[in-house]
């Protein structure tokens, strides 16, 4: 898994993870629950990560978007 995008804005990760499932790229959200150890400050970025093989397809769908990859 490589890492394609972070940001400590749900609403962010969600919006660029449905960009990449549109594009037939599968993700994962890491470090979604965090959330509940940090008591909701946004200290701490979630994770979209991608395999490997899409991570170049990835990156070309969210700067395609004008969503620069942050991760």
């Amino acid at each position: 898994m490589e890492v394609v995008a972070a940001s400590p804005d749900p609403v962010r990760i969600s919006f660029l993870a449905a960009l990449l499932r549109d594009a037939g790229i599968d993700c994962a959200v890491l470090d979604a629950h965090i959330s509940a150890v940090e008591g909701g400050i946004g200290a701490f970025p979630r994770r979209l990560a991608v395999s490997r093989a899409d991570a170049a397809a990835a990156r070309r769908v969210l700067r395609d978007a004008g969503e620069a990859p942050d991760g």
